[in-house]
């Protein structure tokens, strides 16, 4: 007589679903429906797979909301002009711009030696960069390292020369 290969297993999830393990070794299939039992069956599992992953997704949306809020009210506060570039990228180029100043601001000010004169000339240089490309393009960068990185800006980052903005 041989070992059976249909095994029709009550899941966690309280569903009964029989499986097919002639895949497994003869010796290896009860152990395998005991741990499938300790399971959700398949229906539940991507239910649940998909329910977190839109969970998920929300959270990110709402974080991303909420940074957009405060990106959009740091550059009103401080004066900071608008960025020009494609209409798909200037929030992530507000957001951008409003962490790296930040980083900057925390890093040279709070936390370093800097002045508010010092951190003043630091801020109208970057009034000046109006292309959402090079704040994307700046996003992982050290607080520490801004003011190298704006002196190093080309014209076209300071929105005079490049006509396809």
């Amino acid at each position: 007589m041989a070992v059976r290969t249909h095994w029709t297993v009550e899941h966690a999830c309280s569903h009964q679903v029989v499986h097919d393990l002639s895949s497994r070794p003869a010796d290896t299939r009860a152990g395998f429906a005991r741990w499938l039992a300790s399971k959700d069956c398949s229906d539940c599992w991507k239910a649940a797979r998909d329910a977190d992953s839109e969970s998920r997704e929300e959270r990110l949306a709402t974080k991303r909301a909420e940074e957009q809020a405060a990106a959009v009210a740091w550059a009103k506060q401080f004066d900071m002009p608008e960025l020009e570039g494609p209409e798909k990228a200037l929030d992530w180029g507000e957001r951008s711009r409003h962490q790296l100043m930040t980083a900057a601001h925390t890093a040279l000010v709070i936390e370093g030696t800097w002045d508010e004169a010092d951190w003043a000339e630091l801020e109208e240089k970057a009034r000046s960069i109006t292309r959402v490309g090079w704040w994307i393009d700046q996003r992982d960068a050290d607080g520490t390292d801004l003011l190298e990185l704006l002196d190093a800006a080309n014209e076209a980052d300071r929105g005079t020369e490049n006509p396809f903005r």
